[in-house]
């Protein structure tokens, strides 16, 4: 049986990207779908993301994994704004090389203040269980913030 549905959708979170991340017009990353705690996006492949050894920068990998953690915490409290990164750590498993990488982020606790969750990153067109990344993460919420 499906639970509740999310609270924002994948064009409302694109929308609140525009408008209040100035950052995110220029990253390119692309959010394919959000449920009630998770979320999937895509960051395509761009030459200006290379670091030496020909690969997608850790800083991309990084920014792509925060931003889809944001969308999966939206997606339990709904258009919330202010909800800001507390910690996240994230492990590189092996080199992203030149490949479009695909994020899906999924909570795996929510409170009143705080909700925690991980994140897999891997290559589109691979299998998802051969990461890129892992990181896991918490996002602080404001104590005005719904959390139905």
């Amino acid at each position: 049986m499906p639970g509740p549905p999310a609270a924002i959708d994948a064009a409302t979170f694109d929308r609140l990207l525009r408008e209040h991340v100035p950052m995110a017009k220029g990253f390119g990353c692309e959010t394919l779908e959000i449920t009630r705690g998770r979320a999937r996006l895509r960051l395509p492949f761009d030459p200006k993301l290379i670091r030496p050894g020909d690969t997608v920068s850790g800083p991309a990998i990084f920014t792509l994994a925060d931003t889809a953690l944001y969308a999966a915490v939206l997606s339990h409290t709904g258009l919330e704004p202010l909800a800001v990164t507390a910690d996240m750590q994230l492990r590189f498993l092996r080199s992203a090389g030149r490949h479009t990488l695909l994020a899906e982020a999924r909570l795996l606790k929510t409170g009143a203040r705080l909700a925690v969750g991980e994140v897999r990153v891997w290559r589109e067109g691979e299998e998802p269980d051969r990461l890129v990344a892992l990181a896991t993460g918490a996002y602080a919420i404001p104590s005005g913030a719904s959390t139905p």
